[in-house]
């Protein structure tokens, strides 16, 4: 395992020959590549349900559901990805190569979970909640970058080498 970290900060590559091969060749690749997509339309539709409400003051069920729907993802998304990162780095979590992007992508979890604990425990007005909301929605959108410019620089990579 700590090869393969010195082998990845060695090159500058995002990827070892070995990494990128178990990459491709992992069923969890493929997870990610529609659970990211399916998550970031739920996040667009629930924003829309989040500022409508914020806006006029109707469709909180309709907004809270959106967020609900939106944190299962986000949760199921991270697990999966923990497992993809295990399968292609060796470490569930905070490989050298998805370090930062593993950091934040906790401040987004934990915005995410004090907005279904506020809900289930009422700590928070509707208000509150969807501003909340809005503020892991903010960490959401700050972390897919992240992951974003990742795919990117692995695509860059894959270039290269062509």
């Amino acid at each position: 395992m700590a090869q393969q970290a010195q082998t990845t900060n060695a090159s500058g590559a995002l990827y070892t020959e070995e990494q990128r091969a178990r990459r491709d060749a992992s069923v969890w690749t493929l997870v990610q590549g529609i659970l990211a997509p399916l998550q970031f339309l739920v996040f667009l539709v629930s924003l829309v349900l989040v500022i409508r409400y914020l806006l006029t003051g109707t469709g909180y069920e309709a907004a809270t559901l959106s967020i609900l729907a939106k944190t299962g993802l986000l949760l199921l998304i991270m697990v999966t990805g923990a497992i993809w990162e295990k399968v292609v780095f060796g470490q569930y979590l905070f490989a050298p190569a998805f370090f930062w992007e593993d950091v934040f992508s906790f401040a987004v979890i934990a915005l995410h979970t004090a907005y279904v604990w506020a809900l289930y425990t009422g700590a928070l007005p509707p208000v509150e909640l969807m501003a909340l909301a809005l503020a892991a929605y903010t960490t959401y959108v700050i972390n897919a970058g992240q992951f974003l410019l990742k795919l990117r620089a692995a695509r860059r990579q894959m270039e290269g080498a062509v």
